[in-house]
């Protein structure tokens, strides 16, 4: 194939970032010149450091929303993404964009639409977010995670391809020993709030382990906290005698993910598709102020395909944890039928198949 000039918009959160970097360097390995399109926002900064080639900054700060001067801030910021997306993209004009959908590729999309450069957008998530439903009738494509976000896009000419997964991930663990049978002692459970923690499901994750603890079962966990809680949850499973290694974020999931017989955590698109590559049994629990209430869509579809169990935050107490676990841990062949359908139903990785629908969308030099 010739090599063609791609631009990745990919800015915004890890859920964003992370996918697309992982596309870009697909890309990069096909033979073709790619060039990243962020916002220089602070979390973006981990996967930059991970990318050598081109980057191009635009800055965004989100939808405006009802009529404040905040939202004619807002208003006035992507319009001004629009025209410093468009000054630059003339400059150096792509073949394709790829857009991963965040309110950060609203400017890249709005230029490459004026430009008549052919877009492909990437919708991780089960209900489609704001820049999504925006460029999805004048997209060349637009590319899915989840089966259930056709319900959401009728008219969209609409490809499930999956979650790209990072290549550290992927590579890991082709390189992890295979994993212990089901059932051996101790049982390990893997609690997991995001890059930024949660407060409420740290706390209550922490009351339930001590719980269970005091009522004689063996198990351990490792607790990913983010840093506003780390040394109140570490305080919390030694004052219980928890076996817990408390650590505020990592990026090297993959032995956690390899070890874990049970995963409490949010629902983010990139978390649910990270779970089905591992086969992790999962207790799913909803980070209820996301846009669009997307986590409780995403869990409700793994839910459905029998590859996870859903709780909403509000429901969630040390109470119902504790007897959750202490139920869940005498169901080993439940468990593994989690696994199993985790595996074979849920997310897959789709870093392959994005690419080649960009190559597909491209406009020929």
């Amino acid at each position: 194939m010739v090599a063609m000039n791609v631009a990745v918009a990919c800015g915004g959160t890890g859920g964003h970032v992370f996918p697309g970097l992982a596309t870009a360097r697909e890309l990069l390995r096909r033979g073709h010149d790619v060039t990243l399109w962020l916002t220089g926002r602070d979390t973006e900064q981990a996967a930059r450091k991970e990318w050598d080639g081109p980057v191009v900054e635009v800055s965004a700060r989100g939808f405006p929303s009802g009529f404040s001067l905040e939202s004619l801030r807002r208003g006035w910021n992507l319009a001004r993404a629009v025209a410093r997306s468009r000054a630059t993209m003339r400059r150096n004009r792509p073949d394709v964009l790829l857009a991963m959908g965040s309110y950060a590729s609203v400017g890249p999309c709005g230029a490459a639409r004026l430009l008549g450069v052919p877009i492909v957008l990437h919708e991780a998530n089960v209900v489609p977010g704001r820049a999504v439903r925006l460029f999805a009738p004048a997209a060349a494509a637009v590319a899915a995670g989840f089966e259930e976000t056709r319900y959401h896009l009728r008219r969209a000419k609409l490809t499930v391809v999956g979650i790209p997964l990072r290549e550290e991930l992927t590579a890991a663990a082709q390189s992890l020993p295979p994993r212990e049978s089901a059932g051996r002692a101790p049982f390990r459970l893997l609690v997991a709030g995001g890059s930024l923690g949660a407060h409420r499901l740290n706390e209550v994750a922490a009351d339930a382990l001590a719980r269970l603890q005091r009522a004689g079962v063996d198990f351990s966990v490792v607790h990913l906290t983010g840093r506003a809680d780390e040394a109140a949850i570490r305080a919390a499973y030694e004052a219980a005698g928890v076996r817990a290694e408390v650590i505020a974020f990592t990026t090297y999931l993959a032995p956690l993910y390899h070890a874990a017989d049970l995963a409490i955590c949010r629902a983010g698109a990139a978390t649910c598709a990270e779970l089905a590559y591992f086969g992790v049994p999962a207790l799913l629990v909803p980070y209820p102020l996301a846009a669009m209430d997307h986590q409780t869509a995403n869990a409700h579809a793994l839910e459905k395909r029998g590859a996870a169990d859903v709780v909403a935050e509000s429901a969630l107490t040390p109470e119902w944890l504790e007897a959750y676990l202490a139920q869940t841990l005498r169901q080993p062949d439940r468990l593994a039928r989690l696994r199993e359908a985790a595996r074979k139903e849920g997310v897959r990785d789709g870093t392959a198949a994005l690419a080649d629908l960009v190559e597909r969308c491209a406009r020929r030099p």
